[in-house]
């Protein structure tokens, strides 16, 4: 007869421990051990080679690779994030904060996708009515018009049942699964509730092998913690094949759909759209939007190119010093890493005489977007300095390079689709690093002026 244990699971990070504990001694959270009974299903006595083998090891050359090709969207940005396409059989997450255009963006897809095929959009938070009059506006094109004709093979349900879920499945065929959200399902056979962490793996598990094994493509949506990363345990981003994250400020119309991890693509790869009346649109230049809106000779305003993936962006960086009131200068930073801000900051003091120990100093990147790479330190020293000076830096030049200890400018990877995206753009001078190796060729429709020194860079950017 099988013993009924009783364990306690941290919500957060997933540790397991045989008696309650106030606080995670993994992840330090308080409260978030919860009481899960476990029911084994045999003895644990099982031999090593006494099961049955239902499965077949073949050789890589009788491994028929088919129905391999990508599923297209008219939406160009989604599809470049996904790799070029949607993969068959693949399962996918996407997470981003409440109300960023999680559930509009996959209604979107699937809309376009059941022009051709199955779906099956599953909802665990929102009734069929709601999804409809989504759907409406969606179609309507932000004009109002009541729309009575739908796409042909689109089907909703509404269920938190994975068991139920998965018949309903069997029976449409769909290619593409939307579930909405996935700390929404349970399985009967987990006496823990919906969105615990047992639930969650099980769920993304068994969904994971319905992909695999009928060929069809699943989109999970996940919930997002206070600081951002994906609710549930760490091992769900493990499960999927790729994991997406649509981020945005709530002040901004502007959305950033971004791979964090794919199995079948190039990772850390960026689309862009604008939250509109009819749905998420696709921002093909986002260099030019994030440009839009720049004043020209003012103090205080630089431009950087940062790469997304594959894709450089040209982005303006604004950056204002302020004589303090108090004793501790402040220093704030608004898509900028605080500690990349606190490093520049202590290299112009010491290596440009800048005098910003009584300076608040303020750095902000426009548009709402999040810089995170070194290539932006030059932009973001100048727009400082040049803020300090009260001298406007030429608004047809580009910065480049990242800023070492000793004040040194560094080379950065893919400068010439750097500055190449910059010429495209309009620009005709640019900042970069003096070249140590003459090995790879830049564009000659720009004028580089290459510097060994941030002294020398900012000097240079200013008096022009």
């Amino acid at each position: 007869m099988t013993r009924v244990e009783t364990r306690y699971v941290c919500q957060n990070c997933g540790r397991v421990s045989v008696k309650p504990l106030g606080r995670c001694p993994q992840c330090g959270e308080w409260d978030s051990m919860v009481e899960e009974v476990v029911q084994p299903t045999g003895d644990g006595k099982k031999k090593a080679g006494t099961s049955s083998i239902a499965s077949k090891a073949l050789r890589l050359d009788e491994i028929h690779a088919e129905n391999t090709e990508r599923w297209e969207l008219s939406m160009h940005e989604f599809s470049r994030v996904l790799g070029g396409g949607i993969v068959p059989g693949s399962i996918v997450l996407v997470g981003g904060d409440p109300g960023i255009g999680k559930s509009t963006l996959l209604l979107q897809a699937a809309m376009e996708f059941a022009e051709k095929g199955n779906v099956l959009y599953v909802s665990g938070e929102e009734s069929g009515q709601q999804i409809k009059m989504r759907a409406q506006r969606l179609l309507s094109k932000g004009n109002g018009e009541k729309i009575t004709t739908f796409p042909p093979h689109l089907y909703l349900l509404t269920e938190t049942d994975l068991d139920a879920i998965l018949s309903h499945a069997m029976l449409v065929k769909p290619q593409l699964l939307i579930v909405d959200s996935i700390q929404t399902m349970a399985m009967d056979a987990f006496t823990s509730s919906a969105g615990s962490v047992t639930q969650v793996r099980e769920c993304a598990s068994r969904l994971r092998e319905f992909a695999k094994n009928s060929g069809t493509t699943v989109f999970l949506i996940g919930h997002v913690t206070k600081e951002g990363m994906i609710a549930g345990p760490r091992v769900l981003e493990h499960i999927v094949d790729t994991v997406l994250q649509l981020e945005g400020d709530r002040f901004q119309s502007y959305r950033i759909l971004r791979s964090m991890k794919n199995r079948f693509g190039p990772t850390s790869e960026v689309g862009v759209f604008e939250m509109r009346e009819a749905g998420m649109l696709e921002v093909a230049n986002p260099s030019e939007v994030f440009l839009a809106e720049r004043m020209q000779n003012t103090p205080g305003s630089a431009v950087a190119v940062a790469m997304e993936g594959t894709r450089p962006l040209l982005i303006e960086i604004q950056g204002l010093t302020s004589t303090t009131n108090f004793g501790n200068p402040r220093r704030t930073s608004n898509g900028v890493d605080f500690n990349r801000l606190l490093l520049v900051v202590a290299v112009l003091t010491r290596c440009n005489r800048l005098k910003l120990f009584d300076q608040d100093v303020f750095v902000n990147v426009v548009g709402g977007f999040a810089v995170d790479e070194p290539a932006a330190d030059l932009a973001i020293a100048t727009a400082i300095a040049s803020s300090y000076l009260d001298k406007a830096v030429n608004p047809e030049m580009v910065l480049i390079g990242e800023v070492g200890l000793s004040g040194e400018l560094r080379w950065v990877n893919q400068m010439t689709a750097r500055l190449k995206e910059a010429e495209k753009m309009g620009f005709t001078k640019a900042i970069i690093p003096q070249r140590m190796r003459k090995t790879e060729k830049l564009p000659t429709g720009i004028q580089i002026v290459e510097a060994r020194s941030l002294m020398d860079a900012v000097q240079s950017a200013i008096n022009q």
